[in-house]
């Protein structure tokens, strides 16, 4: 058997789309044979600095990583969170312009992500460069909502929450960027190590684009496993934040989610294949 460690976020749509690995949904597939599949979970912007060492076999990462981390791993084409028109959102305890931004600290959740990376793109067409704080994703809404900071990116399931709180959008950097580029945006994929044999990343990757088309398939019994790490919100919420995520981009990113994966990186990544 080949061991393969797997590191990926505990978030709901990186959990779907591995729920057939981990529950054992593939076993009688031919590609599934020989590996033997031990799962790490941790956040992604961990899982960012962590790839910069090479630590796991196959890991998540944001795409805005990928730069750092291209010494160490190739992209597989299957696993990848895209989406169109829709992407992580700028949200503030008041109503403001996006000009209005300039000069306030805004705080997000990591310097690798591709949420900050599209941020950057975007204030760059504002004339200014954003004033940053760190805090973890999921600590962000709150803290804006309580008025700690004036504005905040949201990723994850919390781009679902914030008008529960009262927060007011200030951009969805999805639709900006589909309105700049004419392109899905490209948040995270997952990343093989590249010194590993070529036959094994191969296979691997077939496994991978089928335990995705699995997880779609059986889709009910994807968001119960993915409910199952919890993150504050009900079954119906994670479905529809699933749905939105692990899309056709998910199982094969195709000729446009590469070519935006390009355009948001400035460079050409190296994909394998599924």
């Amino acid at each position: 058997m080949t061991r393969v460690v797997i590191a990926h976020s505990p978030d709901s749509d990186d959990a779907y789309m591995m729920a057939p690995l981990a529950l054992g949904w593939m076993e009688d597939d031919p590609d599934r044979a020989g590996f033997e599949f031990e799962f790490v979970r941790k956040d992604i912007e961990t899982l960012n600095a962590e790839a910069t060492e090479g630590r796991y076999d196959v890991t998540a990462i944001s795409f805005g990583a990928y730069p750092e981390v291209k010494a160490h791993y190739d992209l597989l084409t299957a696993g990848s969170s895209i989406q169109e028109g829709t992407g992580p959102i700028v949200v503030a305890k008041a109503a403001l312009a996006p000009a209005e931004l300039a000069g306030l600290t805004l705080v997000i959740p990591g310097l690798r992500t591709s949420a900050y990376l599209a941020l950057r793109r975007w204030t760059a067409t504002l004339g200014f460069e954003p004033r940053i704080e760190l805090l973890p994703f999921d600590e962000i809404l709150p803290a804006v909502a309580e008025g700690r900071y004036p504005a905040g990116l949201l990723i994850h399931e919390s781009q679902l929450m914030y008008q529960h709180l009262g927060l007011h959008k200030v951009v969805d950097l999805g639709g900006w960027w589909k309105e700049a580029f004419d392109l899905p945006l490209p948040m995270g994929g997952n990343a093989i190590r590249k010194d590993l044999s070529s036959a094994l990343k191969l296979q691997f990757a077939r496994v991978m684009r089928k335990s995705v088309a699995m997880a779609r398939q059986r889709h009910g019994e994807s968001v119960d496993y993915s409910q199952s790490f919890g993150r504050g919100m009900d079954r119906e919420m994670i479905s529809r934040y699933v749905q939105g995520w692990v899309n056709d981009f998910t199982e094969d990113p195709g000729p446009r989610g590469r070519q935006a994966v390009t355009e948001l990186l400035g460079l050409e990544p190296v994909w394998i294949q599924g």
